[in-house]
């Protein structure tokens, strides 16, 4: 009998996704879903096997395409928890390296399809679990930038005091050239493995005080504070070519990509425009202007 389109897993092999105190007892463990459907969902470990997979009779059920009917499993011996691929497809990573089998170790993030859990365990599980919550409430899961609710935060936040104090303060608004095709052409594991490689270039070349946001898909912005509009272009450009050069791979090629940007800056508004939604609109308008012109380009003004 044939399997439905539902039950068939779909091929998609990119380089994925290594390790801290063990579990003790059973209880005292536990996985945290921290990307993907059921965001901070919080699952118990205890001494019987968990598994991990698309059917519905798992523990842990993840409806995706890119995930194996019965993909991973959890076991508890000698005080340790380990984890084992079950023969996946697609396989299974702990922090970036793709394991058979491997102990688990108090903070892992595990990747299974587009989903990533995190191991706590520790007499503190319950500390840990709500600190995480809160971690959950401010940083994407995917790409460990911040989120739109923290950006959106620290932005009004900013914006305000360099009114105040006439602080220079910019905004750069950029997402990735044709990112649709990555997704349809090499599948979702492969975008978001662009989405991770490109936020990880993004998070070493930006200077401590700035702040880095998952916006909205493939769409990205960064709050540079102190620059003015010159300096903030020049860093613009900057990240633009790194971005050209940045190689990833992806199945059994790899992978370029380009971004187009919108710069604006506080001191470019008027009396009249001096507002958050101004500045917004401003960097928005100017990224839509970088791709019509073309892509792979800064617009600053």
């Amino acid at each position: 009998m044939g399997l439905r389109d539902s039950e068939r897993t779909r091929v998609t092999r990119i380089t994925e996704l290594a390790a801290g105190p063990d579990a003790g007892r059973p209880g005292d463990a536990c996985i945290v879903v921290i990307y993907g459907t059921e965001l901070g969902k919080r699952l118990e470990l205890g001494a019987a096997p968990f598994e991990i997979g698309r059917s519905s009779n798992n523990d842990l059920f993840i409806d995706q395409e890119s995930v194996s009917r019965h993909h991973a499993r959890i076991t508890y011996h000698d005080g340790k928890y380990s984890l084992s691929d079950l023969g996946s497809t697609n396989g299974t990573f702990i922090n970036d390296e793709s394991v058979r089998e491997r102990p688990l170790h108090d903070g892992d993030q595990v990747r299974i399809g587009r989903s990533i859990l995190k191991f706590m365990t520790g007499e503190n599980v319950e500390v840990h679990y709500h600190e995480e919550i809160y971690r959950l409430m401010t940083v994407d899961g995917l790409t460990q930038a911040y989120n739109r609710r923290y950006f959106d935060e620290a932005l009004e936040r900013e914006f305000n005091r360099s009114k105040r104090y006439e602080r220079s303060l910019s905004l750069i608004l950029f997402d990735i050239d044709h990112f649709k095709r990555v997704n349809d052409t090499l599948g979702h594991l492969a975008g978001d493995e662009v989405l991770r490689e490109i936020s990880g270039l993004v998070a070493r070349l930006i200077r401590q005080e700035d702040v880095f946001a998952r916006y909205g898909g493939e769409e990205f912005v960064v709050l540079a504070r102190g620059i003015d509009h010159v300096g903030t272009a020049r860093f613009a450009e900057r990240l633009r070519a790194s971005v050209e050069r940045l190689e990833i791979a992806a199945e059994s090629s790899v992978v370029r990509v380009t971004i187009s940007l919108g710069l604006a800056s506080l001191d470019e508004l008027g009396e009249g425009q001096r507002t958050v939604e101004g500045l917004l609109r401003l960097a928005d308008s100017r990224l839509y202007a970088a791709k019509a012109g073309g892509r792979n380009r800064v617009c600053a003004e």
